[in-house]
């Protein structure tokens, strides 16, 4: 059986520069939307180092700003490199999905093939 978590951590980068695509916005912002989204196990340890790497590849760039509740945040918003990942990103995972439902088309649930 696969490891959920494992899986999931492929895909973040891609979904994290989603969630930035539509709005400019800081990391516990964008924990929290991913949790929204259906990725409950994703914590800002998992997505801060992911916040950092994508910055450091030039596809995230920061402003810091004022915050009602204490120091300045760390607002986050696409590169013109991040728009063309994410766009990447998206064409890619399209062939995995498609290749992947065809492969367990017809696999019920207790994991035999049905004809």
């Amino acid at each position: 059986m696969p490891d959920t978590s494992q899986i999931l951590k492929g895909l973040l980068e891609g979904c994290i520069l989603s969630t930035v695509a539509s709005e400019e916005t800081y990391g516990y912002e964008i924990c929290r939307q991913l949790a929204a989204q259906g990725f409950k196990g994703v914590s800002e340890g998992t997505v801060y180092p992911i916040l950092i790497r994508l910055q450091r590849k030039g596809l995230l760039e920061t402003t810091k700003r004022d915050s009602p509740l204490g120091p300045q945040r760390k607002y986050y918003h696409l590169t013109g490199k991040g728009a063309d990942a994410l766009r990447d990103f998206v064409t890619e995972w399209k062939t995995v999905r498609d290749v992947v439902e065809r492969s367990v088309e017809g696999v019920s649930s207790n994991g035999n093939r049905t004809f």
